[in-house]
C-alpha cells in the first residue's frame, strides 16, 4: 500500500487528469469502493493516461515488449497486488486487483496481460508454496524486475486442461529429479520471463489426477522457447511454445503435492478469470470513451453525432454492458476475498465482460465510421485486443458450460 501512496503523489505531480472518474464511468460505482481502492483506481487511471495509452499503438505496431511500463507496474505493486507485503507484494485483495487490471487494460491491454499472468503465478505460489519455494520463486517476481510464465495449455488440449501430454518421470530409484518432456503452447510472457509454473502429468492413466505443477527457472538445460507467435492483437506481448527435453526439476520444486496440479490450475483459473473480466471491461471502457468523445465533436447532418438517436442508442447499450461487466467482476472479486467458491461467478464475469469488450469495440468502430477502420485512432486496436478475451482462460463456450453445470449441480444437491 505504501508503494501505491507514493505513486499517487508522483503521478499527481506529473499529470492533471481530473478526479479519475472518467467519461462514461458512474460516480456511484466508484463511491462504493473503500478509500484504499479509490486511491488505487485514481493512481492506476492516471498512470494509464500518462504512461500506457500514449505508447500502446507504437508498441503494438512494432511488437515491442513494454519493459519500462512493466518496471513501473512493479514499483507500484501491481505485479503482485494480492501478495503479502512480507514477500514484496502490495498486500491488497482481489477487488483491488480487478480495479488495477481494468485501468491498466484501459490504457494498454497488452501490458495488462503481463500484469495478469504474473499475478496468476504469484497467487498460486502464495497459496500452495512452501516457505523455501516462496523465497526462491515468489519474492524475485513481485517487483517487476522478473516476470513469470504460466504453462498449462498444450497444442492438443487448449480447453481440456486434464488431458496434458507433457510428462514428468522420476529419475532412477525415485529419489532423484523429475524429467519433464513435451510441448506447451500459447504461453504468455514466455520470451521475457525468468521462470514460471509448468503443468505435467506423472501418470497419464490417472488423467487429471496425475497433473502436477512444477516451479522452474527458464534458463535450465532442455527448456527451449520457440518462435514468437504472430497474433491478431496483444502484439506487444510474447506468446510462444515451450519445448521440454529432459528438463530436470527437483522434487522440492513441486508446487503442492504430486497429482495436485489440476486442483491448483482450476483454482487459479477461477481467480484468473477475475483478471480477464477486468481486462475486458477496461478495453470496453476505453472504446466507450473514445466513441463518445468522437460523437461529441463530429458534425454530420448539421448536428453533432451525439444528438442522433441511433448513436445515442449505441452509446446507451455500450454503457449498460460496461457497467454490468464491472459489477459482475467486482462481485466475483468480493466473493473471492470473503472466502467463497467463485467458479460460477468468475465464469459469468469473464463471459459477460469479454463479449462486452468485443461488442463495444465493434460499436466504437461503427460510430467512428471510416476513422474507426484506420490506425489513426485506437478503435481497431481495441477490437483486435478484445477478441482474445473470449478465447484464453476458457472460451465463451466453455464459460457457458461451467455456468450451466454449476447451476444444475446446485439444483440436484
Amino acid at each position: 500500500m505504501q508503494k501505491l501512496c507514493r505513486s499517487v503523489w508522483t503521478l499527481g505531480q506529473r499529470t492533471s487528469l481530473g478526479n479519475g472518474i472518467g467519461r462514461g464511468r458512474g460516480i456511484a460505482c466508484l463511491a462504493a469502493l473503500s478509500e484504499t481502492n479509490q486511491i488505487l483506481q485514481k493512481t492506476c487511471r492516471d498512470f494509464a493516461n500518462a504512461e500506457l495509452a500514449p505508447h500502446a499503438r507504437r508498441h503494438d505496431r512494432e511488437e515491442l515488449f513494454p519493459a519500462e511500463q512493466v518496471r513501473r507496474l512493479g514499483e507500484m505493486g501491481l505485479m503482485s497486488v494480492i501478495i503479502k507485503e512480507e514477500y514484496g507484494g502490495a498486500g491488497l485483495d482481489y477487488q483491488a486487483y480487478a480495479i488495477g487490471m481494468e485501468e491498466v487494460a484501459r490504457g494498454d491491454a497488452a501490458v495488462s496481460i503481463v500484469m495478469g499472468v504474473n499475478n496468476l503465478y504469484a497467487g498460486a505460489l502464495q497459496q500452495h508454496g512452501t516457505e523455501p519455494q516462496k523465497q526462491q520463486f515468489l519474492v524475485p517476481y513481485t517487483q517487476g524486475e522478473h516476470i513469470a510464465f504460466y504453462a498449462l495449455s498444450e497444442p492438443g488440449n487448449g480447453s481440456d486442461a486434464g488431458a496434458a501430454s507433457t510428462t514428468a518421470k522420476l529419475k532412477g530409484d525415485g529419489n532423484g529429479d523429475y524429467l519433464l518432456n513435451g510441448t506447451k503452447a500459447w504461453i504468455s510472457n514466455s520470451k521475457e520471463a525468468s521462470g514460471g509454473l509448468i503443468f505435467a502429468t506423472i501418470d497419464k492413466s490417472l488423467k487429471h489426477k496425475g497433473i502436477t505443477a512444477f516451479l522452474t527457472d527458464k534458463n535450465v538445460p532442455g527448456l527451449g522457447v520457440a518462435k514468437k507467435e504472430s497474433k491478431m492483437g496483444m502484439r506487444a506481448t510474447s506468446t510462444c511454445q515451450l519445448t521440454l527435453d529432459d528438463v530436470a526439476v527437483p522434487q522440492s520444486q513441486v508446487l503442492g503435492t504430486p497429482g495436485g496440479g489440476f486442483r491448483i490450475a482450476m483454482e487459479s483459473l477461477d481467480s484468473g478469470r477475475i483478471g480477464i473480466a477486468a481486462q475486458a471491461t477496461g478495453i470496453a471502457q476505453a472504446a466507450l470513451e473514445l466513441c463518445t468523445d468522437y460523437a461529441e465533436k463530429r458534425v454530420a447532418f448539421g448536428q453533432r453525432l451525439s444528438r442522433l438517436q441511433m448513436i445515442q442508442q449505441k452509446i446507451a447499450d455500450m454503457a449498460l454492458r460496461v457497467e454490468a461487466s464491472r459489477l459482475l467482476t467486482w462481485r466475483a472479486a468480493w466473493l473471492k476475498d470473503n472466502g467463497h467458491v467463485i467458479t460460477k461467478e468468475a465464469a459469468m464475469a469473464k463471459l459477460h465482460a469479454s463479449e462486452t469488450a468485443t461488442y463495444c469495440a465493434h460499436q466504437c468502430i461503427q460510430i467512428l465510421g471510416g476513422m474507426g477502420y484506420t490506425t489513426d485512432l485506437p478503435a481497431e486496436l481495441y477490437y483486435r485486443n478484445a477478441r482474445v478475451t473470449e478465447i484464453y482462460e476458457g472460451t465463451s463456450e466453455i464459460q457457458r458450460i461451467v455456468i450451466a453445470n454449476c447451476i444444475l449441480n446446485s439444483i440436484s444437491n
